[in-house]
C-alpha cells in the first residue's frame, strides 16, 4: 500500500492538493476546498497560501 500523498490533477482546481486529500481522507472534495479557503482567511493568513504551495510542490503527483 502507497502511504505517500499524492496530488489529483485530474480534478484540482489549481494544483490538485484539496482533490489529493480528499481522495486520501474520503472527504468530500468541496468540504475541504472550504475548510482551506476559510482556514487561510481567517486563521492562517499567507502561511495558509505558502503552505498550500508547499503542499503541492513536495507531493508525489
Amino acid at each position: 500500500m502507497n502511504d505517500s500523498f499524492t496530488l489529483d490533477r485530474g480534478n484540482g482546481k489549481i494544483m490538485g492538493v484539496c482533490a489529493g486529500l480528499a481522495n486520501r481522507t474520503g472527504m468530500d472534495v468541496t468540504l475541504i476546498r472550504v475548510a482551506a479557503v476559510l482556514l487561510t482567511l481567517c486563521v492562517l493568513g499567507p502561511v495558509g497560501v505558502v503552505a498550500y504551495l508547499l503542499a503541492g510542490w513536495l507531493a508525489e503527483g
